[in-house]
C-alpha cells in the first residue's frame, strides 16, 4: 500500500473535502439544548451516509437514551492492528449570538480560516480522519490497519451515554490503539501531541430567597437578595492569592518535580503567548506557577454563568426569588470528581447565609488522564506529524477535558494518541469559532501517514497489550 497515492488523492480532492466539511458544520448539533435533538439525529444519519460512501462496513447508528452514537468499521486482516478513531459531532451553544460576525451554522471562509460552530471542536478534526480513510480506500481499496469509528453526539454534555456503552460493548469497541483529535497545536508550524488532560466537574448552584419576586422599593434593604447572597458566596470560593478556598481541595493534587516543570517551560507556551491567545490584559490565578502550569498542573474553579432577576432592556425594580450560578472544576491527577463534589457541597453548606436556602446539582463529571508518552503509537504519531507538517511535534499537557479518555484506558485498556489540529486562537466554545484550513488539509495527510506508521510499527513489534492499561504513574523525569 502507498501512503503517497492516498495523499495525492487528498490533494486533488481538497475542494470537495472542504465543501463536505461545510455541509457537516451546517447542522446545529447543540447537545445541551433539547430543541436541537432532531438536528443531532439528522446529522448522525448524514455522518453514517458519509462513512458508507467512503467504503466503511457496518456504518450505523447506535441509539442511546438521548443523542445517537455513530459507529463504522473496516477490517483489513487479523495480522493488522486495530485503530479506534474517536470524535464528537455535537457542539457548544452559540451564545452570545450578537458577537458572531457570520451566522454560527452558516460556515464562512475568511482568509485561510473556516468559521462556524464546531469547525474545530470537533467536526473539523473528526473529519480529518474520515477524509484520510476515504483517501486510502479510494486509492488502495483497503486500509493499512483495521479501523473502527466511534463518533458521539454528547461529548459537550459529559458523554453520559457513551461511557456506559464502553463497558457493555467491550468486544465491539476493542482496539490496539485509539486516536482522538480534539486538542490544539501551539501554532501552525508547531504541532503537538497531548499526553495529559484535566478532568472536569460541572455543577449548578441555586440560591432561594423570598417565595416570589419582590418590589425592590417595598422590600429592598429588608430582604436578602438571592443574587447578592450568591455573589457573596462566589466571592468566598477563591482566596486573595487565586487559590480555591474549599478545604481539602488540594490534598490529592499530584506534585511534579523540577524536571517536569523545566521541560514544560522549555516546550510549552509562554505567559505572554497565553495572554495573547486569551486576549487578556493581565494574568490571574494561583501564585507560584506559570500560566501554563496553572492551566495544566493545577486545578481550577470557574464561574461559567449567573442568572436571576430581570435580564431585559431598561430598568425593573425587582428582588428575584431565585439566583443560579453555573460552575465548573478542572481537576488534575490524582483528584476524584466525586470527592471534589462532596467537598464543594460541604463548603457551600458552611458559607450559605441563614437568610437563604441553597441547592447544588451535579451536571456531569470526568476524570483526569495521563498517557504513556513512550508507547509505539506515540512514536508513530511523531513520524506522521513530521511527514504531514514538515516538523516534529512537541509533547504538551492540556487544560481541557475529554470525558472518554479515562474510560479508554481503564475500561477498554486501549492506549490513546491525542493528535490535535486546532490552534489556540480558534475560539473553541466562543463566538466566531474557526478552523485553520491549511491545518485541515495537513491533518488529513498526517492521519494518512499515521495509519501507515501504525501498520509498520505493528509488523516489527505488535501493539497489542496483554493487560488493561492503567493510568501511568509517570514521574516528571519519565517524559521526554
Amino acid at each position: 500500500m502507498s501512503a503517497a497515492r492516498a495523499i495525492a488523492y487528498a490533494l486533488t480532492h481538497r475542494k470537495c473535502f472542504l465543501a463536505e466539511l461545510m455541509e457537516f458544520i451546517r447542522f446545529p448539533t447543540i447537545s445541551a439544548q433539547s430543541q436541537h435533538r432532531g438536528d443531532i439525529a439528522r446529522c448522525a444519519r448524514w455522518l453514517v451516509r458519509q462513512l458508507q460512501r467512503i467504503g466503511l462496513d457496518d456504518a450505523r447508528i447506535i441509539a442511546t437514551r438521548h443523542h445517537p452514537i455513530v459507529f463504522a468499521s473496516r477490517t483489513t486482516g487479523p495480522d493488522r492492528p486495530t485503530l479506534l478513531v474517536y470524535g464528537h459531532y455535537d457542539v457548544q451553544p452559540v451564545d452570545p449570538l450578537d458577537q458572531w460576525r457570520s451566522p454560527p451554522f452558516a460556515p464562512t471562509i475568511r482568509g485561510s480560516d473556516l468559521f462556524g460552530r464546531g469547525a474545530s471542536d470537533d467536526k473539523g478534526q473528526l473529519f480529518v480522519h474520515v477524509k484520510a480513510l476515504e483517501a486510502w480506500l479510494q486509492t488502495a481499496g483497503a486500509l493499512p490497519v483495521n479501523v473502527k469509528c466511534l463518533f458521539e453526539g454528547e461529548e459537550e454534555i459529559g458523554s453520559p451515554n457513551l461511557l456506559p456503552l464502553l463497558s457493555r460493548r467491550r468486544g465491539l469497541l476493542a482496539a490496539d490503539v485509539a486516536v482522538v483529535s480534539d486538542t490544539r497545536m501551539l501554532a501552525p508550524d508547531r504541532p503537538a501531541i497531548n499526553y495529559a488532560e484535566r478532568g472536569a466537574l460541572y455543577l449548578e448552584l441555586d440560591v432561594y430567597g423570598p417565595g416570589r419576586d419582590l418590589h425592590s422599593g417595598n422590600f429592598g434593604g429588608a430582604v436578602h437578595n438571592p443574587l447578592q447572597a450568591l455573589s457573596e458566596m462566589i466571592a468566598q470560593l477563591h482566596d486573595q492569592d487565586g487559590r480555591i478556598a474549599i478545604p481539602g481541595i488540594y490534598e490529592r493534587v499530584r506534585r511534579w518535580g523540577s524536571g517536569e516543570r523545566t521541560r514544560m517551560a522549555r516546550t510549552g507556551p509562554s505567559d505572554d503567548q497565553i495572554l495573547q491567545d486569551a486576549q487578556a490584559k493581565a494574568p490571574w490565578g494561583e501564585c507560584g506557577y506559570s500560566l501554563y502550569e496553572r492551566l495544566t498542573l493545577r486545578p481550577a474553579l470557574t464561574i461559567n454563568g449567573m442568572s436571576g432577576g430581570y435580564q431585559g432592556a431598561g430598568a425593573k425594580g425587582v428582588i428575584p426569588g431565585r439566583a443560579t450560578a453555573k460552575l465548573s472544576f478542572r481537576l488534575v491527577p490524582d483528584q476524584d470528581p466525586q470527592e471534589v463534589d462532596r467537598l464543594f457541597r460541604s463548603y457551600i453548606r458552611k458559607i450559605t447565609p441563614s437568610t437563604v436556602r441553597t441547592v447544588v446539582r451535579t451536571i456531569s463529571s470526568a476524570e483526569p488522564v495521563l498517557i504513556d508518552p513512550h508507547h509505539a503509537a506515540i512514536r508513530a504519531a511523531h513520524f506522521a506529524y513530521r511527514n504531514g507538517f514538515g516538523i516534529a511535534p512537541i509533547l504538551l499537557r492540556s487544560g481541557g477535558t475529554i470525558p472518554i479518555l479515562n474510560a479508554l484506558q481503564n475500561v477498554l485498556g486501549t492506549p490513546t494518541v491525542l493528535m490535535g489540529f486546532a490552534l489556540p486562537d480558534d475560539g473553541m466554545h466562543a463566538p466566531n469559532e474557526k478552523f485553520h484550513i491549511p491545518n485541515f488539509f495537513k491533518g488529513i495527510e498526517t492521519s494518512i501517514w499515521f495509519m501507515q506508521a501504525l501498520a509498520n510499527a505493528h509488523r516489527s513489534n505488535p501493539l497489542r497489550t496483554s493487560s488493561r492499561a492503567a493510568t501511568p504513574n509517570m514521574s516528571a523525569e519519565a517524559v521526554p
